[in-house]
């Protein structure tokens, strides 16, 4: 397939992801504390995360393997990305303890084609020749960029992760959370995420990148107002002033 065509399909992608984002400001994707009935048969909510979450990295390197350029991978992206599902998907999991919940089956399918168009195309494109068109060095100030935002994103990731699991640890159900910018927002784990993708978009610059970073946002941007209104639901003293996802706007 020629990049016209790839760019078109990845174009296609990201409207796609449009439209998902408008979709879930209406309608809450049914797993965790918004799991319900009426989304058919379930599974443990552990074995759906680790099925799910490693989709994307293998599918990624599945990508890398295959690249139809038969290029030299760029280590920086394939490592970060690596990096980053070798703890979402196997770390997080087993830290989080969640056997006794259950996801919707369904769910789990939905998230394993999202992650595994977005883990291939960005696969592609890293295991080929067309990251080095794109002009790839560490003499460009995207790079660093990238690389300082990723890592920041991070960072903020797994100490709000730390944060919840803490409280979880604790037992007695949901709690307010306190810690790392909770005292600001409701989601910084949220954000967390969308700094690492945002990062990884800029360090790369190329579509499918782009692409991931659009739909992290379709999907999480939703999710943290969400999850603002149901803690906001659930707890008479839960602070009014916090914002869902970013200090003092949203």
């Amino acid at each position: 397939m020629n990049n016209g065509n790839w760019d078109g399909l990845l174009w296609l992608w990201i409207t796609l992801a449009v439209v998902v984002f408008l979709v879930l400001l209406f309608v809450s994707a049914p797993y965790g504390r918004h799991v319900r009935d009426g989304w058919g048969p379930t599974l443990s909510a552990t074995v759906a995360w680790v099925g799910m979450e490693s989709a994307s990295l293998f599918a990624l390197w599945w990508g890398v393997l295959n690249a139809a350029a038969g290029g030299q991978p760029v280590l920086l992206p394939l490592l970060l990305w690596t990096a980053h599902y070798v703890y979402r998907a196997w770390i997080y999991p087993l830290r989080a303890h969640a056997r006794a919940r259950r996801m919707p089956v369904i769910v789990m399918l939905m998230a394993v084609a999202f992650n595994g168009v977005n883990g291939y195309t960005n696969g592609i494109f890293i295991g080929s020749g067309w990251v080095q068109e794109n002009a790839f060095a560490w003499s460009d100030m995207r790079t660093w960029l990238g690389l300082c935002l990723f890592v920041l994103g991070a960072g903020l990731n797994i100490g709000a992760d730390n944060e919840l699991l803490r409280l979880r640890r604790q037992g007695g159900g949901y709690r307010i959370p306190r810690g790392v910018l909770h005292a600001r927002i409701s989601c910084p784990n949220y954000l967390g995420e969308l700094i690492e993708w945002t990062g990884f978009a800029v360090l790369c610059w190329n579509l499918p990148a782009l692409a991931f970073a659009v739909w992290t946002v379709a999907n999480l941007v939703p999710r943290a107002l969400e999850h603002h209104r149901w803690y906001l639901r659930t707890f008479p003293d839960y602070p009014r002033s916090r914002r869902a996802l970013v200090p003092f706007l949203l």
